[in-house]
């Protein structure tokens, strides 16, 4: 996706029902003060439940629509941090998926900045017999 490149993320690894990204956020995500905004962390986190999910699913099947999110911000992170993004599946149904991402400064174990939980629709390419 073109958006998240431009706001300097890079998803870079995956597996089933997980996925994690390195983002150095660029001007873009910024404010005039050069603070990432709340707004476009949601994004990210969005971003990453929502690839989290489709890595979970079977060929053919896929995310169809986030049905509720809630994010919360911890600490401030600033244009040009490095900053570690993961998303994971908690509970995969037929219909739904429940979902979780994290957004942490300086790596995999750093400070919590941002967390997430999402809610999202699942498009079953056929029934189930």
């Amino acid at each position: 996706m073109g958006l998240i490149g431009g706001l300097g993320a890079s998803f870079d690894a995956y597996g089933e029902g997980w996925v994690t990204a390195t983002w150095t956020p660029t001007d873009l995500a910024g404010n005039t003060r050069s603070i990432v905004q709340a707004g476009v962390v949601a994004v990210l986190l969005d971003a990453a439940m929502n690839f989290a999910l489709n890595a979970a699913l079977d060929k053919g099947d896929r995310s169809k629509a986030t049905l509720e999110m809630k994010t919360e911000t911890m600490r401030a992170s600033q244009v040009g941090d490095t900053l570690h993004v993961r998303g994971e599946v908690v509970r995969l149904t037929r219909g739904f998926a429940w979902t979780e991402g994290w957004v942490r400064q300086g790596g995999p174990e750093g400070d919590l900045a941002a967390r997430s939980t999402g809610t999202f629709a699942v498009h079953r390419a056929e029934p189930r017999s």
